[in-house]
């Protein structure tokens, strides 16, 4: 959960009306969620950062408290969304970072507003989806479309072997956190929001338009990450016009949270540092 002084509110953009959390004195750092996920998806990275940076997250399309348009939508939908809540309540040219369909959001907003973004770190992200993740999403909207649902328990699992490596799961106390935490959040799942958010990551493709992107991108993977393998996000940074690649040891595709949060703050200390 956010602190005290957490400031919780609404933003009005042109398509949606969005929950927004902001906190912390500094220079801006926007942390734009991953699909299914709300802005306290961040809450152990913020804790690492509000203490020098402000920072600002928010509930995207589909999830949430936030409303908008009906899908579908595309991944530059909600990187036009991101933008008019940056120019709103933030001091641009900022840093951006975000995980798995936030990764997404953060390229396609450093495509199509550079004015707004001084240094991109995308993680566990993709300039196009292709492979075993490809087959595997778009299999999840495949089984919702046609009307299946999955048990807590079993969502609980199922959505955690994808997130986190073995090391982490057969910790007893990771475990604890994790099963805390997906229960809720994919127990109750819209299945017509998750389709509309996993329909934009899989027709999402910035392969081309990364060549022309001025704005320094930072891909960061992780070497046991299952949905987003290294080499899907190595490609990200050789693409891009300016794109550099880091790589993880030990982490999946979640563990920024609840499994090794510090390692993951380390790395982007020292990429924004390099950019400051």
């Amino acid at each position: 959960m956010f602190s005290s002084t957490t400031h919780v509110f609404t933003h009005e953009s042109p398509n949606a009306a969005m929950r927004v959390a902001q906190d912390g004195q500094g220079p801006d750092i926007v942390w734009v969620p991953g699909g299914d996920a709300p802005a306290e998806y961040w809450i152990e990275q913020w804790d690492r950062f509000t203490y020098d940076f402000r920072c600002t997250s928010y509930d995207p399309r589909g999830v949430g408290e936030t409303t908008s348009v009906a899908p579908p939508w595309t991944i530059e939908d909600f990187a036009d969304d991101l933008a008019d809540l940056i120019r709103a309540h933030c001091k641009a040219p900022m840093v951006v970072t975000g995980l798995s369909m936030g990764g997404l959001i953060t390229q396609a907003l450093a495509i199509r507003h550079p004015d707004l973004v001084r240094l991109a770190i995308p993680m566990g992200t993709a300039a196009y989806i292709d492979g075993f993740t490809r087959d595997w999403m778009q299999a999840e909207i495949d089984f919702r479309k046609a009307g299946h649902k999955m048990p807590v328990d079993f969502a609980t699992c199922h959505y955690a072997a994808f997130a986190y490596p073995a090391r982490a799961l057969s910790d007893p106390e990771v475990w604890s956190k994790v099963k805390t935490a997906y229960g809720p959040r994919f127990g109750g799942r819209d299945p017509e929001q998750l389709i509309a958010q996993w329909q934009a990551c899989l027709d999402f493709d910035c392969r081309e338009t990364l060549k022309s992107c001025p704005v320094p991108i930072h891909a960061i993977g992780f070497t046991e990450d299952v949905q987003t393998p290294p080499s899907m996000v190595r490609e990200v940074a050789r693409h891009a016009a300016n794109g550099t690649y880091h790589e993880l040891e030990g982490l999946g595709h979640v563990s920024f949270t609840r499994h090794r949060p510090d390692d993951v703050a380390a790395l982007l200390r020292r990429i924004i540092g390099v950019h400051s």
